[in-house]
């Protein structure tokens, strides 16, 4: 009996982790799309938790997700606190699938053909045809599971009396919601909390009032995955967990108190409907009593969260304190925003390297080294799947980016050719030009879906102009007006400011193209034309 509990519980999980990586998978860089452009309203981000978290079947991942954005600066605070009230109402459609279908179907007519087609097709299928697969199992997987649950939950209504579980009144609902959160807790999967509850209500193991505190219960244990995951986080981050822990634990509170008076009420609206059915009705009903309690005041109820975690000061590293994550496309997005951050950081060297201190200039270069360092570890554990492209073509630029950048660095090491482009008139064309140019990447950086410069046809410009030079150097070389060691300097410096607009231009490529989504893979870098040693420094 009990193993067959066990075993059925087990099932259900593993289907819903399935179902919900397949689903994933599928749905690849959409999510990130979905979530910030769909979100610019109140409504807007409450409807677009509940759609995300009916598709990808999880609240945990939604939420996990939104705390990443957040920490990212892809979704404001605001925006995030309506997608996890809308992430509660979504997750209530696993209690609907088990008590419309689940409970209800046979096993072997529907469940086992599903598991078997998406077993085929992820073991021979590729890309979005085995994601599908892995869908399609788990879905399968989460009704067997269901049977086997059931034929637990028959055996157990043998045993125990549904009087034992607690005393009538607010106190022993209590005790029961407290053993619904430790359910999920221990679980790790609301849904599957949901679902043992269900079989049990089916049975007749629980009555309905105890099976609605024990969800009540499972719906605030939800709560502790996205404290977990905001462990580590940034302020944003953390302000969405305690905005997760307060909406499911005041609207958790307020269901307790009103439960007789509720289930009564769900009892009235559904007479003809079966227990599981109402117990699903009840689930729905109390998030939606929690939208409505706290929608009207989002405003104050952000501004309350924000006075409890200040927002601090950080370094160039803040945006990729996402917490505990290995969604993809909140890494990349982390990645993405720190970059900008740092590229910000990298054109300021530029202008300063005409005047500041070298003390500063050092410090400011390790943090940007320290910084790329934290860009590559944050990246590292990723796999991209080309069957997503966007999300494969914004990680591949991510390492182009941070290789470019990486480049710069080591270019602005070079002290000697920065003080040669400083005093040398020779080289003051091509300085200008950069500088200039900067101006412009400047804005572009710093305001939020502005018009990307454009930095390519600067930086052809400072090459055709460093090539052009090189022959008129060595001409006055060989007139005896330059020396072989200050005409090879003079070179070395124009290469230099070359090399800062090419990688410049490069990091501010790959940058915009992880702004977009892309139809067509992106084009190949351009060929350097001498802009890295196939001339020969010798004179």
């Amino acid at each position: 009996m009990f193993g067959a509990l066990l075993g059925g519980i087990g099932l259900f999980m593993l289907g819903m982790l399935l179902l919900t990586d397949g689903l994933q998978a599928v749905a690849g860089d959409r999510l990130r799309t979905a979530l910030r452009r769909y979100t610019r309203t109140r409504l807007s981000s409450i409807v677009s938790g509940a759609v995300v978290t009916t598709l990808v079947q999880s609240s945990s991942a939604t939420t996990l997700a939104v705390i990443g954005f957040v920490g990212a600066g892809l979704l404001t605070f605001t925006q995030a606190i309506g997608i996890v009230f809308g992430a509660n109402l979504g997750t209530t459609t696993t209690a609907w699938i088990v008590s419309a279908i689940g409970l209800k179907v046979k096993v072997d007519v529907f469940a086992m053909p599903l598991v078997g087609v998406g077993a085929l097709a992820k073991l021979f299928g590729t890309g979005r045809v085995a994601s599908i697969g892995t869908a399609v199992a788990g879905f399968g997987l989460i009704f067997v599971g269901i049977d086997v649950l059931q034929g637990g939950m028959a055996g157990l209504t043998d045993k125990l009396d549904p009087a034992s579980f607690a005393s009538p009144g607010v106190l022993g609902y209590a005790l029961l919601v407290g053993v619904g959160l430790v359910m999920t807790v221990v679980m790790q999967s609301s849904s599957a909390a949901v679902a043992t509850t269900l079989a049990a209500v089916a049975s007749g193991t629980v009555s309905l009032e105890q099976a609605a505190a024990l969800v009540i219960g499972q719906n605030m244990g939800t709560t502790v995955t996205a404290a977990v995951g905001s462990i580590g986080g940034s302020s944003a981050a953390r302000r969405t967990a305690l905005a997760h822990v307060l909406f499911n634990g005041v609207t958790g509170v307020v269901a307790l108190l009103m439960l007789p008076a509720f289930v009564w009420l769900v009892r009235e609206a559904t007479e003809d409907a079966d227990a599981p059915t109402q117990l699903a009705a009840f689930h729905t009903a109390f998030n939606l009593l929690g939208v409505l309690m706290f929608a009207p005041f989002m405003g104050p109820f952000a501004r309350f969260i924000e006075r409890r975690i200040p927002e601090k000061s950080e370094a160039l590293t803040r945006r990729l304190a996402v917490g505990k994550t290995l969604q993809p496309s909140v890494l990349l997005e982390a990645a993405r925003a720190t970059l900008k951050d740092i590229t910000l950081e990298a054109v300021a060297v530029v202008e300063l390297l005409r005047a500041a201190p070298k003390r500063e200039l050092t410090e400011r270069l390790d943090a940007i080294s320290a910084a790329l360092v934290a860009v590559r570890e944050s990246v590292a554990p990723l796999r991209s799947d080309p069957a997503s492209p966007n999300e494969h073509r914004q990680h591949v630029s991510v390492l182009h980016a941070v290789d470019h950048l990486h480049r710069l660095v080591e270019a602005f090491a070079e002290t000697g050719n920065a003080r040669q482009a400083r005093e040398r008139g020779e080289v003051a064309p091509l300085l200008e030009i950069l500088s200039s140019s900067i101006q412009h990447v400047k804005v572009w950086l710093a305001t939020p879906n502005g018009a990307v410069p454009d930095f390519e046809s600067p930086s052809r410009e400072i090459a055709e102009l460093r090539r052009g030079a090189r022959a008129g150097l060595l001409t006055r070389t060989a007139k005896g007006e330059l020396t072989p060691a200050a005409a090879e300097s003079l070179l070395e410096a124009m290469r230099w400011v070359d090399r800062l607009g090419y990688h410049l231009w490069r990091t501010l490529y790959h940058l915009e193209a992880m702004e977009h989504e892309v139809a067509e893979p992106l084009p190949p870098a351009p060929e350097s034309q001498g802009r890295r040693g196939e001339e020969p420094h010798e004179l």
